[in-house]
């Protein structure tokens, strides 16, 4: 064949076995707790978005939103179709989390999932049941890692508890993948993508590259360390926060006022980090 016109022209592509690819979007958000007492800080959580599944395989099991990628559009077009027909929101950004193409995974066949996360913002979301979902809900998140290494991923809607247990197999790139050794309430191999997203973006806060896309344009500094706290499971000494965090910052001439409290300065995002 001279020509790659003619190396086409002969070329089957059916003669070779081929995957199904699939995205699926851990897609987080904080809330704040209602306010019970002026001098007490509201409780913020960490909740990810979970569907229960209305169909086989997996029926009434709970899973990551997702979806098959459509003929046309790229593996990021898709993550950003399925978490928009989801919450009402298309996220600015998505976070690549991993390819998932452990063999047996899917037991409908071949199916490779391409695993992103993303930061929604809770004002104005939305949850719904998409087509083949019975319900759509927001759980809290609790995932730690006990004395023997093992990682312990726990989500909580109301009298519904989903729980996990994983080990982490091996970090590159600031990524780390895991393995499943326990499970209970959560569809296909949706508990080791939640483990490396969260593993993900913890790593992300830490250089708080994600911290601020969980707040409006404008934030006062309690509620930044509130959030970087929240994704971390930590806690910072407020001096220690706003001297880490002052060169990605710049005051505003606004202030918040709250009940009891004096009035807080607002602050942005700098567009270029010092």
């Amino acid at each position: 064949m001279d020509t790659e016109k003619e190396f086409l022209s002969e070329y089957r592509i059916e003669d070779y076995d081929r995957p199904s690819v699939t995205t699926d979007v851990a897609a987080f958000t904080i809330r704040t707790e209602d306010r019970t007492s002026y001098r007490k800080n509201p409780e913020n959580k960490l909740l990810l978005l979970l569907i229960r599944r209305g169909r086989h395989p997996f029926k009434d099991m709970w899973a990551l939103p997702g979806g098959f990628l459509q003929r046309g559009e790229t593996v990021e077009e898709c993550a950003l179709r399925e978490i928009q027909e989801e919450t009402n929101i298309r996220p600015a950004s998505i976070m690549p989390v991993g390819i998932f193409s452990q063999p047996g995974r899917d037991p409908r066949g071949w199916i490779i999932s391409n695993a992103y996360a993303s930061i929604i913002s809770g004002e104005s979301v939305r949850q719904k049941a998409n087509d083949d979902a019975a319900d759509a809900q927001w759980f809290t998140v609790s995932f730690t890692c006990g004395a023997d290494g093992r990682h312990h991923l726990t989500l909580t809607c109301n009298d519904i508890r989903l729980e996990a247990v994983l080990a982490a197999e091996a970090t590159r790139f600031s990524r780390t993948s895991f393995r499943i050794l326990e499970n209970s309430g959560l569809a296909f191999d949706h508990a080791a993508i939640i483990a490396a997203a969260l593993s993900a973006l913890r790593a992300e806060a830490g250089r708080f590259a994600a911290i601020f896309d969980f707040l409006p344009e404008t934030f006062t500094l309690t509620a930044l360390q509130k959030v970087q706290e929240t994704i971390m499971n930590v806690t910072v000494l407020p001096a220690n926060f706003r001297r880490m965090i002052s060169r990605y910052v710049e005051e505003t001439d606004e202030f918040v006022r709250g009940e009891g409290h004096r009035p807080a300065r607002l602050y942005r995002r700098k567009r270029t980090p010092e």
